[in-house]
């Protein structure tokens, strides 16, 4: 066959696949979106808690999400804030955190031993009136994994994935945290001992932890996430690489935003996606993946939809 003529039929059978993908798609339904428990499921049970993991892989979460910070002796600590919240935590003497001391609760000056004298389960959250509070602590990203994993060997279903949010702030960079590249360093270190590297993603609002991220593990999967209105390309030009996932606030996901990313080959991961209208308008557009407080619900939508 001539060269012009093998180009030719290439460039045919590219275009035939083409079309029978176009009118495949027109008859199967959509890929189901990937469920990501945000904070284990903390419309259920306290958030970021060995119990809330637990259930949210109970439930059938395909992702556990969970946001890390690192302690005084160095380990890494599942916590949505580098201090204890007022909202959800009580001292070790069970008194209350009032939100202008919360800050001096500072766990980037605690030992783990410390930090799990405080109770963060027990108090009635504000935005979960259906939460079932129990005393729980801030367990390491070691405890989570460890209890996790045993508990679905043990079941006998599927592990699921592990999103680790590198919570950095660079406001808070030396007191409440360490600097981004000390930060990733510590976490991609406990990533590769518990040996989730490759069922992980690492996700960050700050661009100089990403930055470091992948410049110590390429091959590891990153999300930017975003809560701004400044646009795909402004978000996407603060990185020198191109990220896995695109996270933004489900509030700023369309249809153009979708195909954007899918032209790039970037997954998207909308946040935190509680109502079910928002859950269905998430899963029409086709997203990667829902990260919400109540996988229970956005399952039974998805089941019902199959």
């Amino acid at each position: 066959m001539a060269p012009c003529d093998a180009h030719l039929s290439t460039r045919l059978i590219a275009a035939m696949a083409a079309i029978a993908l176009t009118a495949a798609c027109t008859h199967e339904p959509m890929m189901r979106p990937e469920v990501h428990g945000h904070r284990g499921c903390r419309a259920v049970l306290p958030e970021n808690t060995v119990q809330g993991f637990l259930k949210a892989a109970d439930l059938g979460c395909d992702w556990l999400e969970m946001d890390v910070v690192i302690t005084g002796d160095g380990e890494v600590l599942v916590s949505h804030e580098p201090w204890m919240e007022h909202r959800i935590c009580r001292t070790p003497a069970g008194d209350s955190i009032t939100g202008a001391e919360e800050r001096n609760f500072n766990i980037h000056r605690m030992t783990v031993a410390e930090v799990q004298t405080f109770d963060c389960g027990s108090a009635p959250h504000p935005d979960f009136p259906e939460q079932e509070n129990r005393p729980a602590v801030k367990p390491t990203l070691r405890q989570v994994v460890e209890a996790v994993d045993e508990h679905v060997l043990q079941d006998g279903t599927p592990s699921p994935g592990y999103s680790i949010e590198i919570k950095s702030d660079p406001a808070l960079y030396g007191t409440h945290q360490p600097l981004p590249e000390a930060f990733a360093a510590r976490v991609l270190a406990e990533i590769a001992d518990l040996g989730i590297e490759q069922r992980c993603v690492v996700q960050s609002f700050d661009p100089a932890v990403l930055e470091a991220v992948h410049l110590l593990n390429e091959e590891l999967p990153t999300s930017l996430l975003v809560e701004n209105n400044d646009g795909l390309d402004a978000n996407l030009q603060r990185l020198s690489f191109t990220p896995t996932y695109y996270s933004p606030n489900h509030q700023l996901v369309d249809k153009a935003l979708v195909d954007r990313l899918a032209e790039r080959d970037i997954g998207l991961l909308a946040w935190t996606v509680n109502d079910k209208d928002d859950m269905h308008r998430m899963i029409d557009l086709g997203v990667s993946g829902i990260i919400t407080d109540d996988p229970g619900r956005l399952i039974t939508l998805l089941d019902a939809a199959e």
